[in-house]
């Protein structure tokens, strides 16, 4: 064997930090006049067309029951200025409060599913569950993305990304580096 790294080791439960899946979301979720939205984190990108997003939605949550029953979502993209909005929804029960009226989020009609659009977020994606052989071990959800919208501007929203113990990091300074890549990747 090698001689161990001079790098301290980090605790397993602390991998998150470094290894971070992208921006929080925030799921807005509806079934039979319940409805309820939920900061998420743990998501990815698992296919470009059809665009395809996976995402663990705890079975504990009144999200998991909704978006099971209903079988879709839309996965909304908050930036920085909704923060405390994001702290809150992630720290409260939709079970107990209504997290729109609580947190002022402004809930629209979507046009592909009956789960609402949250109106201060700069994107919406509406997903149909399309695989959902993963959720009963796994929590996880595989979602075909059926209609997107998003601001114009800014075209790099400053979005949070949480890194755990109640410290986000905020996605920062662009590097462009488009003319290093072949067409056919961009």
């Amino acid at each position: 064997m090698s001689e161990p790294s001079s790098k301290p080791p980090v605790p397993l439960d602390g991998v998150r930090r470094y290894l971070e899946p992208g921006p929080i979301v925030l799921v807005s979720s509806a079934w039979e006049g319940c409805r309820n939205v939920m900061t998420l984190g743990w998501h990815t990108v698992m296919a470009f067309s059809p665009s395809l997003l996976g995402c663990v939605i705890s079975s504990g949550t009144q999200s998991h029951e909704l978006v099971r029953r209903s079988g879709e979502c839309v996965i909304n993209l908050p930036t920085t200025a909704l923060t405390d909005q994001v702290i809150g929804c992630g720290n409260t029960s939709g079970a107990e409060i209504d997290k729109f009226t609580r947190f002022g989020l402004t809930a629209q009609p979507a046009e592909r599913v009956n789960a609402p659009l949250i109106a201060e977020c700069h994107a919406h994606f509406e997903c149909h569950l399309v695989d959902d052989s993963l959720v009963d071990r796994y929590d996880f959800f595989i979602w075909e993305v059926v209609a997107a919208r998003a601001a114009a501007t800014p075209y790099y929203p400053e979005t949070l990304h949480y890194t755990g113990n109640g410290v986000f990091m905020v996605a920062g300074e662009i590097i462009d580096r488009r003319e290093q890549f072949l067409p056919e990747m961009l």
